[in-house]
């Protein structure tokens, strides 16, 4: 192998009114156990998601996104999340939910940089 390593990586969706499904992405969360790397970088365009539905709670919104870039930084910020190490934090940043803010399904790649390869899935399928 040429110095790239396995990741995967999740989208990161806002589904405003879950009964509707409708939804935008507005993050990506970056996972490659070789590295031990786990990174979060999120991007809400409210003015799409006020389209979607013009009450949604855009400080709760936002405020679920930091978390999860809490959680991939971990230290203090990421609460009890802090003591797992990076493929539990993941697992757990993925896992099905019905919230406003929700994993998307689990890809995979191959990468020799995560962290750039982060910015550049935010570029593609968020921005």
């Amino acid at each position: 192998m040429s110095g790239r390593d396995v990741f995967e990586y999740a989208l990161l969706r806002v589904v405003p009114r879950v009964e509707r499904g409708e939804l935008i992405n507005a993050g990506v969360v970056v996972y490659c156990r070789a590295r031990s790397f786990v990174a979060a970088r999120t991007h809400v365009d409210e003015a799409r998601l006020i389209a979607l539905d013009p009450a949604v709670d855009l400080a709760g919104v936002r405020a679920a996104l930091r978390a999860v870039e809490q959680v991939c930084a971990g230290g203090e910020a990421a609460g009890q999340a802090a003591r797992d190490d990076a493929g539990r934090r993941f697992r757990w940043l993925v896992a099905p939910r019905s919230t406003v803010v929700q994993p998307g399904p689990v890809h995979t790649g191959l990468t020799a940089d995560p962290r750039a390869e982060l910015e550049r899935l935010v570029e593609t399928l968020v921005r």
